[in-house]
C-alpha cells in the first residue's frame, strides 16, 4: 500500500489526466480566496484584536494576550482560518480528481459547489483538529515559558546571543526534551487523523466520523505515513528554491549581455518577469496538487476505492474557451511583470543609520563610534540611554556591565562619578583604552549639526516616564528636536513620548505585527527585525503613512536587497559598508541599476 514508486506512478498519473480540470479549479478557487477568503479573514482577526481591547505589539504584550482568553480565541481563529483554506483547496482537488463526467470547466465548477455545499463541515473538521493540536501544545508551552522566566527571565535576548552564557545552555537542555517529547506527540495526533479530510469530502462523512474513519484507516500504518509525508513535504518545498537558483544562474548572464537600450531591456526583462511567474505559478500548483493527490490516494489504497483514470472529454471548441485559464494565467502574469517593473525606483532614497554608532570600528555607545559614525557618512547614529542610579541619563545598552567589562555591576544602581571611573572601551582594542560611558548631553552636544540621532530609551521598571521626560529636555535644549528620533520596544513608552512631545519622532521596534494592530500605536515610524521585511508589509506600513526602518543589516547583499524592497532607513553596524554601497549604486548605469532591482525582486 505505501510503496513510494508505486504511489508517486498514481499520483503522477492522476495529474497527467486530470490536470485540465485542477488548474480551472486552482484558479477559480485562488479568484474566490483572494477576493472574499483574504479580506473577510483579516476583517475578523482585525475584529477580534479590537474584542481584546488592549495594544498586542511588543513581545510581552503578544504572550499576555495569547494566555488570555479572548487571546486564545484569536489563536484558534487565526490558525483554524489558515489550515481551513488549505482544506478548502484539497478538498476541491480531492473532488476533481474524483469525478467522471463532464468537460475541465464543469468538473472544476461542480468541485467549487461541492466545497461550499460541505463548507460547515468542513470548517468544524479544520477548528476541531487546530484545537486540538493547541490543548496539545498548551502545556508544553507554558513549561517552556517557565523554564525561560526561571533561568532567563532578566536577561536581555541580545545578551544571550553575543554572549551564550550558561543559563542558556541549561535552558536549551531542559527545553528540548520537553519540545521533542510534543513533537512526537503532535505528529501522532497529525498522522491519526491524516486521512479525514478525504473521509468527509468522498464519503460525505461528518467531522466526527472523518476522524474516527481516519484512526481505523491509519492504524499500525503511521510511521511508514510520516516517511511519505515528509519526504513529499521536502520535495515540494525543495524544488521552487533549486528553480529560482537556477532560474537566475541561467537567466542573469543572459539578461547582463543585454545592450543598455530601454527598447531591448525593458521588453527582455518583461518576458523575463512573465516567465519566471509563469513557472512560480506552474510549481505552486504542482506542489498544491501532488499534496492533495497524496492524501488522495493514500486514502484510496487505504479504503479499497480505484483512482478515477478514465481522462476528461477532449474539449470541442478551440481558441479562447478550450484554452482560456492558460490564457488567464499569461495575461496575469505579463500584467503582473508590467506592475513590478512599474515600481522600480531608479533613485535610491534610504537613510543610513550606525548601530550604536560604528560599533564594528569602535566600542558602542561611546564618543569614539559616534566620530567613527560620521566619518562613516551615516544620517543617524542610532544609541542607547538609560538613567544611572543617581537618576542622570547616560548612554549605555546593557544595565549590566558584565558583557562589555567583566564587571558585574548595574549602571542603574552606580552614580554617575562611579560610572566615569568604567573602561567601556579596553574589550574593543588597546586603541580604546580609556575610552568612557558617556552621558546623553556629551553625546548631543558632540553630535549637533554634525549627525542625527536615533535614541532608544532603556527604562528600567518604574522609570519609563522620568527617563523619557530628561531625554526631551535634554533634546529641546540641544536646539535638535528636527535631528532626533526617540525609539523604544515598548508600546506604552512610545505612547508616552509622544504625548510629552508630540513635534519629536518616533519610532517603535517590533519583531513582527499581528493584523489589525497598527492602530494602536501613534508611532511616526515602525522598525522592524529585517528578517521580517517583505514588499507586502512595506505596502501595508507605508500605506499606514508610516516610514519603515530595518535593523540590524550588516551583509551588502541584504543591504541591496532592502534599499529595493522600499525601506526607508536600514540600521546597520557597518555604516561604511552602506554608504560605499550607496555610492556604487550612484554610478551605475540605469541598466545595471534595473538588472540589480530585478535579481532583488527575485531574490526577495
Amino acid at each position: 500500500m505505501l510503496a513510494p514508486r508505486p504511489l508517486i506512478e498514481d499520483i503522477t498519473r492522476q495529474i497527467a489526466v486530470h490536470w485540465r480540470a485542477l488548474i480551472a479549479f486552482h484558479l477559480f478557487f485562488t479568484l474566490l480566496a483572494t477576493a472574499l477568503w483574504v479580506p473577510l479573514s483579516a476583517g475578523t482577526l482585525a475584529g477580534l484584536l479590537q474584542r481584546i481591547g488592549q495594544p498586542v505589539l511588543s513581545n510581552g504584550q503578544i504572550v499576555d494576550v495569547a494566555l488570555s482568553a479572548w487571546g486564545l480565541l484569536w489563536l484558534l481563529t487565526a490558525l483554524g482560518l489558515s489550515f481551513l483554506v488549505i482544506f478548502l483547496q484539497q478538498a476541491g482537488m480531492m473532488r476533481v480528481v474524483s469525478s467522471r463526467d463532464g468537460g475541465r470547466y464543469r468538473i472544476a465548477m461542480g468541485a467549487l459547489w461541492h466545497v461550499l455545499r460541505r463548507f460547515p463541515a468542513l470548517a468544524a473538521l479544520a477548528f476541531l483538529q487546530v484545537g486540538a493540536h493547541l490543548l496539545l501544545a498548551a502545556p508544553f508551552a507554558l513549561g517552556v515559558a517557565h523554564l525561560y522566566a526561571w533561568l532567563l527571565g532578566d536577561t536581555e535576548p541580545y545578551v544571550l546571543i553575543r554572549v551564550l552564557p550558561a543559563a542558556l545552555w541549561q535552558f536549551l537542555a531542559l527545553a528540548l526534551p520537553l519540545l521533542l517529547v510534543w513533537a512526537v506527540l503532535a505528529g501522532t495526533l497529525y498522522l491519526r487523523w491524516f486521512l479525514a479530510l478525504p473521509a468527509l469530502v468522498l464519503e460525505g462523512l461528518g467531522p466526527l466520523a472523518a476522524l474516527a474513519r481516519s484512526h481505523r484507516l491509519t492504524r499500525r500504518r503511521r510511521w511508514r505515513m510520516a516517511l511519505l509525508v515528509l519526504g513529499t513535504a521536502l520535495s515540494v518545498a525543495a524544488i521552487p528554491v533549486l528553480f529560482s537558483l537556477l532560474f537566475n544562474a541561467l537567466g542573469g548572464p543572459l539578461l547582463g549581455h543585454l545592450p543598455e537600450r530601454a527598447s531591448v531591456l525593458i521588453p527582455a526583462m518583461l518576458a523575463y518577469l512573465a516567465l519566471y511567474i509563469v513557472a512560480t505559478i506552474a510549481l505552486t500548483f504542482l506542489g498544491v496538487s501532488a499534496n492533495s493527490l497524496l492524501v488522495t490516494t493514500l486514502f484510496q489504497r487505504a479504503s479499497g476505492r480505484a483512482p478515477v483514470l478514465d481522462g476528461e472529454p477532449a474539449p470541442r471548441r478551440s481558441g479562447l474557451i478550450a484554452w482560456g485559464a492558460e490564457i488567464l494565467v499569461l495575461a496575469f502574469a505579463l500584467l503582473q511583470a508590467g506592475w513590478i517593473l512599474q515600481g522600480f525606483e531608479i533613485n535610491d532614497t534610504v537613510t543610513i543609520t550606525a548601530h550604536r554608532g560604528a560599533s564594528h570600528q569602535a566600542p558602542e555607545n561611546t564618543l569614539a563610534a559616534l566620530e567613527g559614525a560620521i566619518d562613516a557618512g551615516a544620517d543617524y547614529m542610532e544609541l542607547d540611554v538609560r538613567l544611572s542610579g543617581d537618576g542622570q541619563v547616560i548612554v549605555a545598552h546593557d544595565d549590566n556591565l558584565r558583557r562589555l567589562t567583566g564587571i558585574d555591576r548595574r549602571l542603574s544602581e552606580m552614580t554617575l562619578d562611579e560610572i566615569a571611573q568604567v573602561d567601556a572601551g579596553a574589550w574593543f582594542g588597546d586603541a580604546f583604552v580609556g575610552e568612557r560611558i558617556p552621558t546623553f548631553a556629551a553625546l548631543l552636544a558632540r553630535a549637533r549639526g554634525r549627525i542625527d540621532l536615533y535614541v532608544e530609551l532603556k527604562p528600567a521598571p518604574l522609570s519609563a516616564d522620568r527617563l523619557a521626560r530628561q531625554v526631551i529636555d535634554q533634546v529641546r535644549a540641544s536646539g535638535m528636536v528636527d535631528h532626533v528620533v526617540i525609539a523604544s520596544l515598548s508600546p506604552s513608552v512610545v505612547a508616552r513620548v509622544k504625548q510629552l512631545a508630540p513635534d519629536i519622532r518616533t519610532t517603535l521596534f517590533l519583531q513582527f505585527i499581528l493584523p489589525g494592530a497598527l492602530a494602536e500605536t501613534p508611532a511616526d515610524i515602525i522598525g522592524l527585525r529585517h528578517t521580517q521585511a517583505n514588499p507586502s508589509l512595506l505596502r501595508t506600513l507605508h500605506g499606514s503613512g508610516r516610514g519603515v526602518a530595518v535593523w540590524t543589516v550588516n551583509s551588502t547583499s541584504a543591504m541591496s536587497r532592502y534599499i529595493d524592497m522600499g525601506v526607508d532607513n536600514i540600521i546597520t553596524d557597518r555604516p561604511e559598508a552602506l554608504s560605499a554601497l550607496l555610492a556604487e549604486r550612484r554610478d551605475m548605469s540605469d541598466g545595471e541599476l534595473l538588472l540589480i532591482k530585478l535579481r532583488n525582486w527575485l531574490s526577495s
